[in-house]
């Protein structure tokens, strides 16, 4: 049950109303899930807004791997939101299913390609850990370069925001899809 009432677009605040028109405008075209809550905040919605539209749509990373780092949040947080709506991209991007439901489950996936090894070594380390260790840095840097560990962290860092924002305000899951991380 979300915490706060929904939006009712007709409703809201003229600041608030041109936030929600941005999103709407944007690359997402839709105002769902966490920026439902952030709309309340228009100056809190309106730059969270942008840096996600960069994290997702902008990074030096590949759709695939940006989606690997999203995932990895996504089943960190337990945020069910999110990983209903990311892991089918995750896929469609190119990652196995096999490797997607392990890490939903909490399971080490098999990777084939460096680069997902690299993504999810450093996002799962970072995230478990609060650090990356030297060897998992280098790795990553070795493979993704200086200016895609950077990308990387960002995209963590917001898809960290986004699952706290679904979690504390229990956004609810998309219609007809089942909760993927079911409390006991």
């Amino acid at each position: 049950m979300p915490r706060l009432p929904d939006i009712v677009p007709d409703e809201l605040s003229p600041e608030q109303r041109r936030v929600y028109d941005a999103i709407m405008s944007g690359p997402r075209g839709i105002v769902e899930g966490p920026l439902r809550v952030w709309v309340n905040s228009p100056g809190l919605a309106e730059k969270a807004q942008e840096l996600g539209a960069f994290c997702r749509y902008g990074t030096s990373l590949t759709q695939r791997l940006s989606e690997l780092a999203i995932i990895t949040t996504g089943a960190h947080w337990q945020a069910g939101f999110e990983w209903a709506v990311h892991a089918p991209i995750a896929m469609r991007a190119g990652l196995e299913a096999e490797a997607v439901e392990a890490i939903r489950l909490g399971q080490e996936p098999k990777l084939s390609q460096p680069d997902e090894r690299a993504v999810y070594a450093f996002s799962s380390e970072l995230l478990r850990n609060r650090r990356v260790s030297d060897a998992t840095f280098q790795f990553a840097l070795d493979t993704l370069g200086q200016l895609g560990v950077v990308d990387l962290v960002g995209v963590l860092g917001y898809y960290g925001l986004i699952s706290m924002t679904i979690n504390a305000f229990e956004v609810p899951l998309p219609d007809g899809v089942e909760e993927p991380f079911p409390r006991a």
